[in-house]
């Protein structure tokens, strides 16, 4: 398994504060959102080259993470 946490960081002085895809300015919510609305992995990579298949699924790992540490405080 993945450790999300080398690619997904949180710099309060980028984009607010949100949880970022390494050093870029795409958010987390950003491809959550891209998902949502029907985009796949292959269309989100070709609309933004410097994404990899694995900064993706650091986005699911860290909302899947997120979601679990809600259920559980």
């Amino acid at each position: 398994m993945m450790d999300y946490k080398k690619i997904i960081k949180i710099n309060p002085n980028k984009r607010f504060g949100k949880p970022c895809i390494r050093e870029t300015r795409i958010s987390v919510y950003d491809v959550l959102g891209w998902m949502a609305s029907g985009m796949t992995n292959k269309e989100i990579l070709k609309d933004f080259p410097e994404l990899k298949e694995d900064d993706i699924k650091a986005c699911l790992m860290y909302a899947a993470d997120r979601e679990f540490k809600l259920l559980h405080i």
